[in-house]
């Protein structure tokens, strides 16, 4: 285990702003289509990019983790996130749909293998996805872990995370009339998926911004400008809360830890802040119980956000590490 020290104040050790070379629209089922971006090296060694949420969405500074003279930077915004369209659409949107649409992407690109990169939700899809496609994976990079468990999800939107943050609970707590807030989930999905534009744009913000509060070890006010903006708390707060109140979509409750057998054989790196609050480390932590082969590291000055100093170095570490490969 490494366990760092404090990285506030350093060089960062992102690669410079880099443009696409190249975006399209994949049409991924009858309603979806799916939006993507190529960067970095044509010719070089593939490395997908998967966003958290879900809903979340692509930014451009995602490709900053990758040296763009070795790597093929591929990033796409999953169904009804970014770009893709229809926005916030959760009809024909769960994981094993999104699981589907990596490879379909995989195979319109023409990779064979591939480098996965995912933090937070983006480690949730691409633990399935390798678990489901481990022939097709190159490597690993995690940051984050969220395997989806009911233990999770209650911690961080019905008690535990409130503890911690509870000046950020009471505006996602008040939002909620007392007498179902003995389950936030569903009182908010009400809400979500209201007719009621109005009703739906106030449990967005609410939800957008209890998550954005709590995502880094110092609140960060840019993150919580964010969640104002009403389409990307509409896309964010909706297919969130659709995915986890249908529990992942997984059969069991731990569906993840329990497969990860199928991809020890992966190489992989694993970065986890020791202070992140809204996928705390102790998933992190039985991740690498049952997978001893992949390097492990607990930040010890950082929380959820890969755009944190500690974290950030070790995910542009793990990826220089993979150039070797």
């Amino acid at each position: 285990m490494a366990n760092t020290h404090s990285h506030y104040g350093t060089e960062s050790p992102l690669y410079p702003k880099i443009d696409a070379y190249d975006t399209g629209f994949l049409k991924v089922s009858d309603i979806h289509s799916i939006h993507y971006e190529q960067s970095g090296n044509p010719n070089g060694l593939p490395v997908v990019y998967l966003h958290g949420g879900p809903g979340g969405g692509i930014a451009p500074s995602d490709r900053q983790y990758f040296d763009p003279k070795f790597y093929r930077i591929i990033a796409f915004d999953q169904r009804g996130a970014g770009l893709s369209t229809p926005a916030a659409e959760l009809a024909q949107n769960d994981t094993w749909s999104l699981v589907s649409d990596i490879e379909q992407l995989r195979t319109t690109l023409g990779v064979d293998k591939w480098v996965v990169f995912g933090g937070s939700w983006g480690s949730t899809l691409a633990l399935t996805y390798a678990i489901k496609h481990a022939s097709h994976v190159k490597a690993l990079i995690l940051r984050g872990i969220f395997t989806l468990r009911q233990s999770e999800l209650k911690w961080f939107y019905q008690e535990g995370a409130s503890h911690i943050f509870p000046d950020a609970w009471d505006s996602y707590r008040d939002a909620i009339p007392e007498d179902e807030r003995h389950d936030f989930i569903a009182a908010y999905y009400k809400r979500l998926t209201s007719d009621d534009a109005a009703v739906r744009r106030a449990a967005g913000k609410a939800w957008s911004t209890w998550e954005m509060a709590t995502s880094k070890l110092f609140v960060d006010p840019e993150m919580i400008k964010h969640a104002q903006d009403d389409t990307w708390a509409d896309q964010f707060a909706r297919i969130e809360c659709h995915y986890f109140i249908n529990k992942g979509f997984f059969e069991t409750d731990a569906w993840i830890l329990d497969n990860v057998d199928k991809i020890r054989h992966i190489p992989a790196v694993i970065v986890q802040g020791r202070y992140d609050v809204v996928c705390p480390s102790t998933t992190a932590w039985e991740l690498h119980k049952r997978w001893p082969e992949a390097e492990f590291h607990m930040i010890g000055d950082s929380g959820h956000s890969a755009k944190e100093p500690g974290t950030t170095l070790k995910l542009v570490e793990a990826a220089n590490k993979f150039k070797t490969f």
